[in-house]
């Protein structure tokens, strides 16, 4: 593997304007395509072969009319009045002749006609029925619904809700500026604007050529709204870090004194080598989502690890093209002035505070292992209570009009309004669909939470009735996802009693499926993902222990991630600092996808620390020494690494959509424990334990794994003495 880096890195160089160029040109090829064919449309979560999802599609079978999304447009009267004075009624009707002529709404239903109207007659609902589904329908098409709320009567409260306003999430200037603070910690840690920029330009055409690849790829396969997203905040953290961590090896070389172009072979041989195998761990956790079964969670996980290996390929061929560019520009002044013929360890003489923490945590391994484990423990605590659901609109920010129209709802009907659950009865006849849609209301009504049982709608042959059930707590409340539970084990019953077929579905049922099978699918998932992390890492530093003791560092990792992101966006605790207005159950997605992404980042991180420790003690030096220089050469490294994805992925925490806020800060928070707490202090500590103990592999499986040479040794001549760079 090295000697193959080696070779393209030094091509690569020697070929820097072939390489740079055709990157180039790919990149705008791609964008030319993006152009031509538009904007790629996004899909809703969808879960096949669950009883919602059965239920919606034969809902579009038999209710086509009703097969687009559905909108609630809530109008509240004046205190004192209600909406079916005869004053009222002018009111009514402007919003409904406003509705009406919304592009692509079919038809626009007053309260009036449908007698939505609450007890105290103060609330009223306007249904709004639009001809494609919210996944369809434009931005153009949601701002005028939208808009539907705006220049209501003095006194009036109008807002409009509902499907029409799940639109994806946008992403602008907030996440730039994570971008911008990534930048900033490049420059303090290069000392070289050149260095700086490079790095930043290298992880952009990375991520410009990926995003611009999943957009088109988005024509031909469904994505969620929520998939380039999670692209892109990938694509951007370990674009800039695979970047930062060759970078760093070539100057490294450069300092020792070799030939530029020996120098970019070696970066590429060695620290390409760590990339690529960091990529892979990356790689695998995310396409390890596809043995959940859920489509919209592999075409997520697939789409940021082709984003992922973008980003190596960038790193392994048009970085060293760029380094060769931009020459002895990459060093800092003060490595460009100094005396390369220096045999001291310059490094360390400088004063870098790597090898003084590496020590530290060697010394005193054990009131660090303790204080950490302790810390990490307590902080992992909330994830005890942590619960699950797909977001409802109570939880969007407050100004906005599907919030406004939830609260409004919940004011006037009950917050169970808000989460309404549809009863599909199918039959092979009108008179058996009768007889089971009356014992489905009758099973419904004499559960405790059930507010009421709303009269069916039939098809016109007859053989098929929906209900709409309406609970009595919010929809992501727990008693809501017993009420589904309790209520498909009730309506079992009358299934079998009359010989037809009933099912439960809407949103909330829905997330009640996703949360279901997503737990079922979590212990498969590790066993698949860690299980692979664990053989990748275990041939690459051909050891048992190193690798154990990864997968150990991670789950305290995942733990204490959990931990904080319940404490905040489920309890609601400090959810100030993020923005976030009000807290509610984590998106059920998130533990999984986070498991995946956190492991793949933390291995890297084991990977760049770990990988030096290996080299060094391949080259002679005792296991403590190798720990100690380890940390010592890899700290700057890897702090700089773990700020730069801190800073992409707390620029996504800006975002207003929930969900996006909630898996930035997450991952932000996790990179955060992970690469100081876990690889930085726990890590060296325990290796120190350990001693020449860590390196320790079978004998017969030493032979049976191939040698993929991470230390570089094949690429260093015989006898080359080994130098310590100046320290820049």
């Amino acid at each position: 593997m090295a000697t193959l880096l080696y070779r393209i890195g030094r091509f690569a160089f020697g070929r820097r304007g072939l390489v740079a160029s055709a990157w180039l040109v790919l990149l705008a090829v791609l964008a030319a395509v993006l152009l031509t064919l538009g904007s790629a449309p996004t899909s809703s979560v969808t879960i096949p072969g669950t009883e919602s999802q059965r239920a919606l599609e034969a809902l579009a079978k038999e209710f086509p009319q009703a097969s687009g999304a559905s909108g609630t447009v809530v109008v509240r009267a004046p205190e004192g009045q209600t909406v079916v004075a005869p004053g009222s009624e002018a009111v009514l009707d402007d919003i409904v002749a406003r509705a009406t002529k919304v592009p692509g709404v079919v038809a626009a239903l007053s309260p009036l006609d449908t007698k939505a109207v609450s007890q105290d007659g103060r609330y009223g609902l306007v249904t709004v029925q639009f001809d494609k589904t919210a996944d369809e329908l434009t931005a153009e098409q949601r701002s005028a619904y939208e808009a539907l709320g705006n220049d209501a009567p003095a006194g009036w409260a109008v807002a409009a809700g509902g499907e029409p306003l799940l639109a994806t999430p946008e992403i602008g200037s907030t996440e730039g500026i994570g971008v911008l603070v990534a930048l900033v910690v490049l420059v303090i840690t290069f000392g070289s604007l050149v260095a700086a920029g490079m790095t930043m330009v290298n992880a952009l055409v990375g991520v410009g050529v990926g995003m611009i690849g999943l957009l088109i790829v988005g024509h031909a396969v469904q994505l969620s709204s929520v998939t380039p997203v999670l692209a892109l905040m990938l694509g951007l953290a370990v674009g800039i870090d695979y970047s930062l961590f060759i970078t760093s090896r070539y100057r490294h070389n450069l300092a020792l004194g070799l030939e530029r172009q020996e120098a970019v072979g070696r970066a590429v041989g060695t620290a390409g080598t760590a990339v690529v195998f960091a990529g892979l761990t990356v790689i695998i956790a995310l396409a390890g989502l596809s043995v959940v079964g859920i489509p919209f969670l592999t075409a997520m996980g697939l789409a940021a690890a082709g984003t992922v290996l973008v980003a190596v390929l960038v790193a392994v061929t048009l970085l060293p093209a760029l380094l060769g560019l931009a020459g002895d520009r990459v060093l800092s002044r003060r490595q460009r002035r100094a005396d390369r013929a220096e045999g001291t360890d310059l490094d360390e003489a400088a004063g870098n505070r790597g090898f003084a923490w590496g020590r530290f945590t060697v010394r005193r391994r054990i009131p660090v292992l303790i204080a950490g484990v302790v810390v990490l423990g307590a902080v992992a605590l909330p994830a005890a209570d942590m619960r699950l659901a797909l977001p409802d609109d109570g939880t969007a920010p407050v100004t906005s009009s599907k919030r406004v129209a939830y609260d409004l709802i919940s004011e006037g009907f009950g917050e169970g309004f808000n989460g309404r659950l549809v009863m599909v009865v199918h039959g092979d006849t009108p008179a058996q669909v009768q007889q089971a849609t009356a014992g489905a209301a009758t099973a419904a009504t004499g559960l405790g939470d059930v507010l009421a049982v709303a009269p069916g709608q039939t098809s016109a042959d007859g053989r098929t009735t929906i209900l709409a059930v309406i609970p009595k707590s919010g929809p992501t409340a727990e008693a809501t996802f017993d009420l589904v539970r309790d209520l498909r084990s009730a309506l079992a019953r009358t299934s079998g009693a009359t010989g037809t077929e009933i099912s439960v579905t809407g949103v909330t049922a829905v997330g009640v499926d996703v949360s279901d099978k997503l737990a079922a699918a979590l212990p498969v998932y590790l066993l698949v993902v860690v299980g692979l992390g664990f053989v990748l890492l275990m041939l690459m530093f051909r050891s048992l222990l190193v690798p154990l003791t990864a997968t150990l560092g991670f789950l305290l990792t995942i733990g204490a991630a959990f931990g904080a992101t319940v404490a905040i966006f489920q309890w609601g605790w400090l959810r100030s600092l993020v923005g976030l207005d009000t807290a509610g159950p984590l998106v059920s997605f998130l533990p999984i996808l986070l498991i995946g992404i956190l492991f793949g980042l933390a291995m890297d991180y084991e990977v760049f620390l770990v990988s030096r420790m290996r080299e060094d003690f391949v080259h002679g030096d005792t296991a403590r020494e190798a720990v100690v220089a380890g940390v010592g050469h890899g700290a700057r490294v890897v702090v700089a690494a773990a700020l730069i994805m801190m800073s992409v992925f707390a620029g996504f925490v800006l975002v207003d959509d929930p969900i996006i806020k909630s898996m930035g800060f997450a991952l932000a928070f996790g990179v955060a424990v992970d690469a100081f707490v876990v690889r930085l202090s726990l890590v060296p500590a325990v290796m120190s334990f350990l001693g020449d103990r860590a390196w320790w592999l079978p004998r017969w499986l030493d032979r049976a794994l191939p040698n993929v040479d991470i230390e570089g040794e094949n690429l260093r001549p015989a006898g080359e003495p080994v130098r310590e760079p100046v320290a820049g």
